[in-house]
C-alpha cells in the first residue's frame, strides 16, 4: 500500500484562480466543476492561496445583497497553504487528511502546480488497494 503515490491519483486539470479575479468569476469556475474550490496562482503557475466553497460563501453572501462585485479573489483567499508532492505515498496523506485538515491539497513539482488530490481520490486508491487485496480470498 505504501507503493500507492498521490501523483497515480490526483487530478491533473485542477480549476484554478488568480489573485485578481472578481469572486463572481471564480463563484462561475467553482459551479461548473466537480471540486469545492482550487489553488490560487500567480502568472508563474506558482501556489500563493487556495480559495474554497467557504470562502465564496461568505464574501458573496453581502455581494449578492448589494449587488455589487467589489471584491476579488486575493480578499478572502487563504494563504497559508498545505501542499504535497506527487511523490508522496497516499498512506502519509491520508494521514494529514484526518477530521479538521483540508479536504483538497495542491500538488506541487518542482514549485509549480500539477494538480490537485482530494478525500475522494485518496479513498478510490484505498478502495481499488482493498479489492485487491480481497480478490484473492474467494
Amino acid at each position: 500500500m505504501d507503493s500507492l503515490k498521490v501523483k497515480d491519483y490526483m487530478t491533473v486539470k485542477a480549476v484554478t484562480f488568480t489573485p485578481d479575479m472578481p469572486l463572481s468569476a471564480a463563484l462561475d469556475k467553482v459551479i461548473r466543476s466537480d471540486h469545492l474550490g482550487g489553488p490560487v496562482i500567480d502568472d508563474k503557475e506558482r501556489v500563493i492561496g487556495f480559495l474554497s466553497e467557504q470562502d465564496l460563501l461568505d464574501k458573496l453572501v453581502k455581494v449578492s445583497y448589494f449587488c455589487q462585485d467589489t471584491h476579488i479573489v486575493s480578499d478572502c483567499m487563504y494563504k497559508e497553504v498545505l501542499s504535497v508532492s506527487p511523490e508522496m505515498s497516499i498512506i502519509e496523506l491520508a494521514d494529514m487528511m484526518k477530521v479538521g485538515k483540508p479536504k483538497v491539497y495542491p500538488v506541487i513539482d518542482n514549485g509549480k502546480l500539477v494538480g490537485i488530490i482530494t478525500r475522494r481520490d485518496v479513498l478510490r486508491a484505498i478502495g481499488k488497494n482493498l479489492a485487491n487485496c480481497f480478490k484473492h480470498q474467494v
